[in-house]
């Protein structure tokens, strides 16, 4: 038997041997690049805890964030549902951000103080991020169920506390009750909702993506993850949907700048979604055409590179080029295009079809061949 001394020594030594076995484990940077005098910013603005209806403890989301790329993230655990609180005490709602804080300082994730505003649908969920205390949103849950009033005043709170605010998986529930209403309205006109989920999880919700467009809201995607995520690292076939903020300042503030300017992009799937003038900058940023190699009588040969981890697929609309090229992240194909003239420059004319501006709409994109010197 282990004396008292031993045992601690041991209960010491494997404590010490966890942390070591934390701090050393590997992070997979996500290939992505940004828009000029940016830096892309990987966040997840939505997951839970087992403060609400999660089933991790807060500082497990911080190690996720860094073994699987992410640079920001907020845990955003329900305000007024919290099936546990019979077994985790809950009547600290910021103590979900405090547990992991330490974690994240360590890791260099960025972690913002946020919450979700849990209503029924209509008009739904709310995520607001960039808190100062989660426990002033405890409002939210004296507030009777069909008090529209009651809610929208409510929303105060998160207005003064300058947070950003998104309407969470609108059409969760079908298109007829995640239409736009008048609580959506309301939020908007005061200024105190600022974007919207178009992606959640594995759902793309095209209704949302058309009240992005329509009422100038920021594209969000986000995992709302509850379980813990067991993939080792983000890959172009496994990972989150994610947003991709483009930060002037490396920091929360620059982050929230973004957010509120709206520069942003969902990725989702093999989908990339943002507005056309981010995404016409982001293609010239991703997409390199290497010059020709090989000019031979009647073809000229190239090199396309994808310097992001999302893939690149590109459907021919102009009369020159292959009918479709695909170049998968951080690849490089060959293309070879047959004209009658290889020693003069060519413009090749195509869609990228997974880089959507719009529901069900590809980015129109021109790859200027150069010609012979």
């Amino acid at each position: 038997m282990l004396s008292r001394r031993q045992f601690l020594s041991a209960a010491l030594a494997v404590c010490l041997w966890t942390s070591a076995a934390v701090a050393q484990t590997p992070r997979f940077e996500i290939a992505f690049p940004a828009l000029p005098n940016t830096r892309a910013m990987v966040c997840d603005l939505h997951m839970h805890t087992v403060f609400s209806d999660g089933s991790v403890w807060p500082r497990i989301r911080v190690d996720e964030a860094w073994r699987l790329g992410l640079h920001a993230i907020a845990i955003t655990d329900h305000v007024e549902y919290q099936p546990w609180k019979d077994d985790v005490r809950v009547d600290n709602l910021d103590r979900p951000y405090e547990l992991a804080l330490g974690s994240a300082r360590e890791h260099d994730i960025l972690l913002l103080r946020g919450a979700e505003i849990t209503r029924d649908t209509p008009p739904g969920h709310f995520n607001a991020v960039f808190l100062k205390q989660v426990s002033a949103l405890a409002v939210f849950q004296q507030i009777p169920k069909d008090d529209t009033e009651a809610l929208l005043e409510a929303f105060r709170v998160t207005a003064d506390q300058g947070a950003f605010v998104f309407w969470n998986h609108p059409g969760w529930k079908g298109p007829e009750l995640g239409k736009w209403g008048p609580v959506q309205e309301e939020l908007l006109k005061r200024g105190w909702l600022h974007g919207i989920e178009i992606c959640n999880g594995s759902t793309y919700y095209r209704e949302a993506h058309e009240y992005a467009l329509e009422k100038n809201l920021t594209l969000i995607g986000t995992s709302d993850i509850h379980g813990p995520d067991l993939n080792q690292r983000t890959t172009e076939q496994a990972h989150r949907a994610l947003t991709i903020a483009f930060v002037e300042e490396w920091s929360a503030d620059g982050l929230r700048a973004a957010l509120f300017a709206g520069q942003t992009v969902v990725w989702f799937q093999d989908l990339l979604i943002g507005r056309q003038p981010i995404l016409e900058t982001l293609f010239a940023q991703t997409v390199e055409m290497v010059p020709p190699h090989l000019r031979t009588q009647n073809r000229v040969y190239f090199v396309l590179r994808n310097r992001s981890i999302v893939p690149v697929k590109l459907e021919r609309v102009g009369k020159l080029g292959p009918a479709t090229i695909t170049i998968p992240g951080e690849a490089s194909v060959l293309v070879w295009v047959g004209t009658s003239q290889p020693q003069q420059p060519m413009e090749l004319q195509y869609v990228a079809t997974n880089w959507w501006i719009a529901p069900d709409t590809g980015l129109p994109v021109v790859l200027q061949v150069p010609g012979a010197e």
